[in-house]
């Protein structure tokens, strides 16, 4: 009995069927092949939801009473609806068609633009043993100043770069000197290239790289630091030294001594010039470029571009490249900044609320002075806190003891001065805090970029008491915007001090509010002097003794009567003071006519005494005034001797 239903149910489907291709006939543009043959095998077209009978118009009862049950449907039911929809769906494609143009359209704007692709540092132009230690390190695109300065000395050229902390300035002279420098052998004390860096820090993490990066070389590297054995310095450069890294004093020492000559240094580096500049070596670092063949390769790199930086580079450079990858001065966009006014007496409380809040994993505290960093680090470790301190009085091993146990991770947080601000590189730096607002705008801008670095997120925050309000409008203008403001929870909210800001001390500490409180004071007394002048006058050279105690009750005599107690009761009360000092006075003043009378006898002796004495004058010995042997009795006596 099915299979009767099943072919009446076939005869009003296939006629309904045949209708289909009129439809198709009648569309404006058939559909892709790939579509056609995906809708005939019912993929698309059941995605969609495309039923046969709403689609060619045909109402349900057209598809007879059994159809909408589908359990009744024989398998003839089940082919013949499918081959409607092999037929009806380009009909419903022909529809959709005209909404792909527009629907592409938003496509394409919404779909993301793809990215020029990057360069490598296959492509810079360096040997293979470097490439194999870059790809060793982990690291396959340069960035943009690397990009742009390696091919640039590669070439011999002179190089000028500007760019933000954080950029890897220091690969970008070292990887291109190691390959220059792989050629050929160095002589005793003769180094073929320098680097001077303005910190010991600084210079020992440049050593680091160039270990890393040359391992496969055959080049070596000597130290020039402080607080570092001279003798040891002196035979490294004996053995032959391929890179000499360098603080100025220490070389102009060593130079001085006879250590070393530059005269076959063909390749200088001049690092962190504007903070060379802060820190006052210019002069050594024009002394030593002197020291330099004048024909050499000059390497200049600075974080700011300061007018003296500038004429620095034009004096040391010859047509450099110029390489600017960031404005001067300017902050990585990876770094999350903010800024906290708070009042003098909440800034530690502040700083350590904010340690608590934030997800710090390890923080720089920077402070502007060394004797504030020992005060913090002594309130931070009270308060159970992991920290140590850094600063520019401690000695070089325990520097490099706490700056090692901070990479480490075995210190959380360290509290150091600028010091630690310029070129050091500690891997994954979390957090970043100004205890004190910079004294110098340029030195804000090289403290946060110690965080932020390799595309990471960093935190930078700043403390500040209502009286930084100039020094923040000058780091806000440095960098071109304004430091987003915080609160911390649970502490005052405070507002910037009237005026500018500064700080006005008065003598013996006073503010100036203070000292324009004493002016109406002074003058009150001016007005009373006039009331002195008619006391008696007091007799000169006569102190505070016992009889300064009596004066206040001359007052009560009558005036006609003053100056006669005055002038008795002066005997009486001078010897009192004059019996404790005059008297030595008057003892010893005794001799001392009689010294300078001797003295000015002893000076004017022709003068007081005449002509000068000839032989032993009076005071002649008596064996001397006896009468001379005549030569008669000479022969006498000779001839009693004889017998």
């Amino acid at each position: 009995m099915n299979q009767p239903i099943a072919c009446e149910a076939d005869e009003p489907v296939h006629p309904d069927a045949h209708s289909a291709p009129e439809t198709f006939d009648a569309a404006p543009e058939p559909p892709p092949p790939a579509e056609a043959a995906e809708m005939s095998a019912g993929g698309p077209a059941v995605e969609q939801g495309l039923e046969p009978a709403d689609s060619t118009g045909a109402s349900s009862d057209d598809a007879g009473p059994d159809d909408a049950s589908p359990d009744d449907a024989s398998p003839d039911d089940v082919s013949g609806e499918l081959a409607a929809i092999a037929f009806v769906a380009p009909a419903t494609l022909v529809a959709d068609a005209a909404l792909a143009p527009a629907d592409a359209a938003e496509l394409a704007a919404s779909a993301p633009e793809p990215e020029p692709d990057q360069p490598l540092f296959s492509d810079l132009g360096l040997s293979e043993p470097i490439l194999r230690a870059i790809e060793e390190k982990g690291y396959r695109h340069p960035t943009p100043i690397q990009a742009q300065a390696i091919p640039a000395v590669l070439s011999g050229r002179d190089v000028m770069g500007v760019a933000q902390t954080g950029t890897g300035k220091t690969a970008s002279f070292t990887l291109p000197m190691l390959d220059i420098l792989s050629g050929s052998r160095a002589r005793a004390r003769m180094p073929r290239s320098l680097i001077l860096e303005p910190t010991r820090e600084l210079a020992l993490q440049v050593a680091e790289n160039f270990v890393e990066y040359g391992k496969h070389l055959k080049l070596n590297h000597a130290l020039l630091i402080g607080g570092e054995s001279l003798n040891d310095q002196k035979d490294a450069l004996m053995r032959g030294v391929d890179v000499l890294i360098a603080t100025p004093g220490r070389l102009i020492d060593l130079f001085e001594r006879g250590g070393l000559m530059l005269t076959d240094a063909k390749l200088l580096v001049i690092d962190e010039a504007d903070r060379m500049l802060d820190m006052g070596f210019i002069p050594d670092v024009e002394r030593i470029v002197a020291m330099l063949p004048k024909t050499r390769q000059t390497l200049f790199f600075s974080a700011t571009m300061a007018p003296e930086i500038r004429r620095l580079s034009d004096a040391f450079l010859d047509n450099p490249r110029m390489i600017t990858v960031s404005k001067s001065a300017s902050v990585a966009t990876t770094i999350v900044a903010g800024l906290a006014l708070v009042a003098e007496h909440d800034k530690r409380e502040a700083l350590r609320r904010l340690i608590r809040s934030e997800e710090v994993a390890n923080a720089l505290i920077f402070c502007n002075r060394k004797r504030d960093v020992d005060i913090l680090y002594k309130s931070l470790a009270r308060h159970g806190f992991s920290v140590g301190s850094l600063h520019g009085d401690m000695s070089q091993p325990a520097r490099f003891a706490t700056l090692d146990k901070f990479k480490k991770n075995e210190l959380r947080l360290l509290v150091c001065s600028d010091v630690a601000a310029r070129g050091i590189d500690i891997g994954g730096l979390s957090h970043v805090f100004n205890f004190d607002v910079p004294q110098h705008a340029e030195d804000y801008v090289h403290r946060i970029g110690r965080t932020g670095r390799a595309g990471l997120t960093g935190h930078a925050f700043t403390l500040c008491t209502p009286d930084d309000r100039l020094a923040v409008d000058a780091i806000e203008k440095l960098t071109g915007f304004a430091i987003p403001r915080i609160v911390v929870p649970g502490l005052d909210v405070v507002d910037w001090a009237e005026g500018d800001g500064r700080k006005r001390r008065g003598r013996g500490g006073r503010p100036a509010a203070a000292r324009a409180d004493a002016k109406p004071a002074r003058a009150r007394g001016e007005e009373a002097e006039p009331s002195k002048a008619d006391e008696p006058a007091k007799p000169r050279g006569r102190g505070r003794g016992r009889g300064a105690a009596a004066s206040p009750e001359r007052p009560t005599a009558p005036r006609e009567a003053a100056p006669v107690p005055v002038q008795e009761a002066a005997p009486v009360r001078s010897p009192t003071r004059q019996e404790q000092r005059p008297s030595p006075r008057a003892e010893r003043s005794e001799p001392r006519p009689e010294r300078f009378e001797r003295a000015g006898r002893d000076r004017r002796r022709d003068d007081d005494l005449g002509p000068a004495v000839m032989g032993f004058g009076d005071d002649v010995p008596a064996f001397m005034t006896l009468p001379r042997r005549s030569h008669a009795a000479e022969a006498v006596i000779d001839e009693l001797s004889d017998a």
